[in-house]
Order: structure tokens, then C-alpha cells, then sequence
């Protein structure tokens, strides 16, 4: 499989993860017992690895450009942000499964101390912003309008997580349809080489 196929088919799928991790999330009031049981759920932990996935395949979606400083802001950003979608996922989730055998509310302090510890959440935050950053050099590097969606779907990142469940949602469309707009830019591109080549092989 050439590079512009690969990074073609890593958008594509990466544009499907970012749609169904607000899509799959269980939402409730996180601030309640309940909010906090579902945590505990397999929808919980599904939705979480949809994005971290579509952070790594993006990154490896990029580096098809030549020379793309956007690839590797686009992979720092990632992997400083799925560091924490990977602690916050996975510490919550057993209390979740606790508070489902036993609705105690002093496991909600628990919640703020991994979801807020301060290391962690600076971490996540400057992932974001590196992430929106890589976005926008990766609508410059292309050189072409259909990146602009991606840009700004990654650009809004931080602030989607203040909406309430439909504006992530939408977010994750956004995202879905930048990521794929990128596909479309690296196919044609891919036909147009293919095109040169085979004119100068004949």
C-alpha cells in the first residue's frame, strides 16, 4: 500500500472514531452516584479509546506529506492527550464498577482527585492545544480549503468539552467531515501522481 492510500485510509477511519466516541459516551450528571456508575460501563471505555484512536491514526495519516512539521506537533499533541484519556478512562472505570455495587457519595472525591489532579489535567490541556495547533499547519501544508473543517474541529477540541452533549456531538461530526475531506485531498492527490506516472512510463 503507497503512503497517500495508507494516509487516505487512516483519515477515513480516524474521521468515524472522532464521530462515535460523543455518539457512544454515556452522558449523565457527573456530579451524581449515578453519573459516576456510568463510568463503569463498557460504553464508557469504548468511546474514550474511539478518540485516543483517532489521535494515533491521524498522526500516522500526516507524516504522508512531505516533510510535515504538522505530523509531528499533530503526534506530540496526541500522545500528551491520550496519556490522559488512558488514566482518566481506566481509573475511573473500577470506580465506576463500585459505585454500581455500592452508590456511595464520598466515591464522587475520588472522581475529582484522578479526573483533576493537576499534573494530569495540565497535560491534557496542552495536548489540546497542541493538537489544534498541528491542525491549523496541517490545512496550511495541504494547501487547500477542504482542510479547513479539520483545522477547526481540532481548534475547538478544548472548548467542546464546556457544550452539552449535542454540541459534542456536532463537534464529532465536524471531525468527521475534516477528517474525510482530508481523505478526499490525499486520494485526488494520490490519482494525480498516478496519472504523471503513468504518462511518463509510456
Amino acid at each position: 500500500m503507497d503512503k497517500l492510500k495508507a494516509g487516505t485510509a487512516a483519515f477515513g477511519v480516524a474521521g468515524a472514531f472522532f464521530l462515535l466516541y460523543p455518539v457512544l459516551r454515556p452522558y449523565s450528571d457527573e456530579t451524581t452516584v449515578e453519573g459516576l456508575r456510568v463510568m463503569g460501563t463498557s460504553a464508557w471505555v469504548a468511546s474514550h479509546m474511539f478518540a485516543v484512536g483517532g489521535f494515533l491514526l491521524v498522526s500516522l495519516g500526516l507524516p504522508v506529506l512531505e516533510r510535515s512539521r504538522a505530523a509531528v506537533v499533530t503526534t506530540i499533541g496526541a500522545l500528551l492527550t491520550s496519556v490522559y484519556y488512558g488514566a482518566e478512562t481506566f481509573g475511573l472505570y473500577p470506580l465506576g464498577l463500585r459505585a454500581a455495587e455500592d452508590p456511595d457519595p464520598r466515591l464522587l472525591e475520588l472522581v475529582e482527585a484522578v479526573r483533576y489532579q493537576p499534573v494530569g489535567i495540565t497535560i491534557f490541556a496542552i495536548g489540546l492545544i497542541v493538537l489544534a495547533v498541528g491542525g491549523v499547519m496541517a490545512a496550511v501544508e495541504l494547501k487547500s480549503k477542504l482542510a479547513i473543517p479539520y483545522a477547526l474541529g481540532f481548534a475547538l477540541f478544548l472548548p467542546q468539552f464546556f457544550t452539552a452533549p449535542p454540541g459534542r456531538m456536532a463537534h464529532g461530526l465536524l471531525l468527521l467531515v475534516g477528517c474525510w475531506l482530508v481523505a478526499r485531498e490525499l486520494w485526488q492527490r494520490r490519482a494525480t501522481s498516478t496519472s504523471e506516472s503513468d504518462r511518463r512510463t509510456r
